[in-house]
């Protein structure tokens, strides 16, 4: 398997990527792109199917680029992720030998996401067998992409993703969106009223917080549709409308209107409970967030008398976590309305050894007033900035942890710190089954 998720054959020694195929299949494809050193290619049938193999339950799978890897049996897509992040550390940073340990699976394979954003649109994605209808309508579609397009949505009824309650809410958004008389959003023409919707759901209380992002303000239009909603489905809790005129499909808005009951909901990692606001950062798997930090927990080895410096903070989750056995942990973060999620959780915690800056990260660490004893990173994809990793190097502490989603940018960066630290072991976590996305811990250790 490929790191993003396409299976890898050999036609004469050349490396083809196949969408959708899987180690031990045999199958004819067809090459729709070719290279000097590889070739891209699309499955046209399978001939012999691997032992790996299981039948997808998602309807929309094979268009829908949200779970590419449904169609695995489980536990090899976690031999998979192991060897994703085992062949980056090698293979990008050099490190041979480093031991990763067995992927954690996630408690649960489906229905673990607590937040799923779709898009509206003024066009719907027909699929094959649709083309020659002559009464299929496509002027409205409330969904998920197809891969690799900003303008193609497929109208999504459920995703198995998401607990069944917000596929319930979703129908109802549906419905009365298209009954409010108000346009979908184009995309290609950014014209038009809804654009996007966003359910968040609390695994603690089951309560559910609804983001009806818009392209203007209008209360007359979003207002009974708030109440419809909470009519409906008593456990939705929240109701917001993100307000956005700029042309990014980024399902946040510039400015907020609540609409129905609070702006924030709570949730609850181990015994700390989170306050989180529609825009905020939160891990989506939340019962596999807890796994993933445990590790960071033990990597960290705390005793009670160390300062920690957390990079990367969003709403506090690690620093909070680690707060009970640290000195004092400061945290660092570029989002305000993360910094203030993040000073409300460790108030509604009782939590009194945490403080926030907000800033850039590499900014920030020249002007740190405290020697921190350990370091814990968790950048986000794209991974840290040669000037923060410098800046980080320059404190010479004696132990850091990396909390990675991406094994690339992991390697990447590790390879910038291996002469100073020693990459001592690696755990992954999965936060995301039927993906090919990988949670990665690394333990460090100064030289």
């Amino acid at each position: 398997m490929a790191s993003d998720g396409r299976g890898i054959g050999r036609i004469d020694g050349l490396a083809v990527f196949v969408d959708y195929a899987v180690p031990g299949d045999q199958a004819r494809v067809v090459i729709v792109k070719k290279r000097r050193n590889y070739a891209e290619a699309r499955l046209l049938e399978l001939l012999t199917p691997s032992a790996c193999r299981v039948d997808p339950p998602c309807p929309y799978f094979g268009f829908c680029g949200g779970c590419r890897w449904q169609h695995i049996v489980y536990d090899q897509q976690l031999v998979y992720k192991r060897q994703q992040v085992a062949d980056a550390l090698e293979r990008i940073a050099g490190l041979a030998g480093v031991p990763v340990h067995p992927v954690v699976p996630s408690p649960a394979v489906y229905g673990y996401r607590n937040k799923m954003e779709f898009s509206c649109s003024d066009r719907r994605w027909l699929f094959p067998e649709e083309m020659e209808k002559p009464d299929v309508t496509s002027d409205f579609a409330l969904g998920l992409h197809i891969p690799g397009t900003f303008d193609k949505i497929i109208d999504i009824q459920q995703c198995l993703l998401q607990p069944a309650p917000g596929n319930a809410i979703l129908k109802t958004i549906r419905a009365l969106i298209r009954a409010s008389g108000a346009p979908p959003y184009g995309l290609k023409t950014h014209t038009g009223f809804w654009r996007f919707v966003t359910l968040r759901r609390s695994g603690d209380s089951g309560r559910w917080m609804v983001n009806l992002v818009t392209a203007a303000e209008d209360l007359s239009v979003v207002q009974p549709v708030a109440h419809d909603l909470t009519v409906r489905h008593p456990e939705i809790l929240s109701v917001v409308n993100n307000i956005t005129a700029r042309k990014a499909g980024i399902a946040a808005g510039e400015r907020e209107i609540p609409l129905a009951g609070p702006p924030r909901i709570t949730d609850r990692l181990g015994p700390y409970v989170f306050r989180i606001s529609a825009n905020a950062f939160f891990q989506v798997n939340t019962p596999a967030a807890e796994t993933l930090f445990s590790a960071v927990k033990r990597y960290a080895a705390l005793t009670g008398k160390e300062t920690v410096l957390d990079l990367y903070a969003g709403t506090g989750a690690i620093a909070i976590t680690l707060s009970g056995r640290a000195g004092s942990v400061v945290g660092m973060e570029i989002v305000p309305e993360a910094v203030e999620d993040a000073l409300e959780n460790t108030r509604i915690n009782g939590i009194r050894n945490c403080r926030f800056l907000c800033g850039d990260v590499r900014k920030l660490l020249p002007g740190l007033e405290s020697q921190p004893d350990v370091i814990v990173i968790d950048p986000p994809r794209a991974g840290m900035h040669p000037k923060s990793v410098t800046g980080v190097l320059d404190l010479q502490v004696e132990r850091m942890v990396y909390v990675s989603c991406n094994p690339a940018t992991l390697a990447r960066d590790l390879s910038l710190i291996k002469d100073a630290y020693r990459i001592l072991e690696v755990q992954p976590v999965d936060m995301f089954p039927q993906t090919p996305h990988v949670e990665a811990v690394a333990r460090l250790e100064r030289k």
